[in-house]
């Protein structure tokens, strides 16, 4: 009897033995797995990571945040960032970072947007979420996508992650995703949307300078500014702070937009900086839409650039039946409302990146217009 217990206690003892062993050369992979809502992030140091290797399988294999992969709490050399005026995408709430390697520098450029030159091996961030009540923003928060801008070679590429059910982790999709997303607006209203998430190429339709893909939102025009109210500090003295960029001497030389949704700005100032950042990634001289002649940015000067008494060069139905980009004084006959106004395709502007009307910014650019009659 007492060597049968032996046998017993001997076997127990072993099989306890197997299991630590195995618990502790568990792979990060079959962890993931597990559906717990609770699940955090594993302590990755992003420096070490094989650039070569990206796309990883998992958001959380860049070891960008800790924790809760959700709550985005940002691991070493990480910041997050917010631009003045921000890009409409059906309603969706957005958080951005950056990470750099230690040691490496961005340079803000000598030109008229104050475009950002970022070293090799640097990741930007943007995520994608809707809050299930406007009114309750930081309550029941969904995330769907994160989208990463990765430079390596010199060269950047973009890589779309779709959120998974539990709020764990996030996948490389790229072909992208359309999911169906609820919530109710700051009226009370409950809307329902199919949003889509870009493939891999389509990422390239916006972020395309020069037949190359380039960032859209960090740039000194759209950082130059004190988030969170006066008392906050400006990004870039942050970005400086952080060693991501030199000292400058004086902010007030570098290039600052507006921000459309402070009804304290001039009219024109809000209008401009909501075409800006919303459009004039494709409508510049040096994007996309370039044949078009409409050139959007922030900086352009020239009336007819801007699609005032500007015929289209080759929109087909997507003019409608109206004859001129801006016809100054009547929003109602002027193409470029029509086409921010309607989701058919061939004729919504912008093409890609929303299913439905901003209405809120529809309306600012039709009351732009309007305002320009006898002027």
């Amino acid at each position: 009897m007492r060597l049968l217990r032996f046998i017993y206690g001997f076997v127990l003892v072993v099989l306890l033995a197997s299991c630590v062993k195995e618990q502790t050369t568990v792979e990060v992979d079959d962890v993931i797995r597990i559906p717990y809502g609770d699940w955090e992030a594993p302590m990755l140091d992003t420096e070490e990571l094989d650039f070569t290797a990206i796309p990883f399988p998992k958001l959380s294999d860049y070891g960008l945040f800790e924790g809760k992969l959700r709550e985005f709490q940002t691991a070493e050399r990480v910041i997050s960032y917010e631009p003045v005026s921000a890009l409409f995408t059906d309603y969706a709430h957005k958080s951005r970072f950056v990470w750099m390697p230690s040691g490496a520098e961005a340079r803000v450029l000598d030109d008229a947007e104050g475009t950002i030159a970022f070293p090799d091996r640097t990741i930007i961030v943007k995520n994608f979420y809707y809050p299930a009540d406007f009114r309750k923003e930081d309550e029941q928060i969904r995330v769907l996508e994160t989208r990463l801008l990765v430079k390596r070679a010199g060269k950047w590429e973009a890589f779309p992650y779709v959120w998974n059910a539990d709020q764990t982790d996030a996948v490389f999709k790229v072909v992208g995703a359309e999911i169906p997303v609820k919530w109710t607006d700051l009226t009370g209203e409950d809307q329902v949307i199919n949003y889509i998430v870009p493939n891999k190429a389509q990422c390239k339709s916006c972020h395309n300078v020069g037949e190359e893909m380039q960032p859209i939102g960090v740039k000194a025009k759209y950082l130059n500014f004190s988030r969170g109210g006066q008392e906050a500090e400006n990004q870039l003295r942050m970005w400086e702070g952080h060693g991501f960029i030199p000292p400058l001497d004086n902010l007030e030389a570098f290039p600052k937009m507006a921000a459309y949704e402070d009804e304290k700005e001039a009219l024109d100032a809000r209008a401009r900086a909501y075409l800006d950042i919303n459009c004039a990634h494709c409508h510049r001289a040096e994007g996309p839409a370039s044949t078009s002649g409409l050139f959007l940015t922030y900086e352009e000067t020239d009336p007819m650039k801007l699609g005032i008494f500007k015929t289209p060069v080759a929109a087909g139905f997507g003019a409608g039946s109206f004859t001129y980009d801006i016809l100054p004084g009547n929003s109602a006959e002027s193409i470029l409302t029509y086409r921010m106004g309607t989701n058919q395709v061939g004729a919504a502007m912008p093409e890609i990146g929303r299913v439905s009307v901003h209405a809120e910014g529809l309306a600012l650019i039709k009351a732009w217009i309007d305002d320009m009659e006898g002027k």
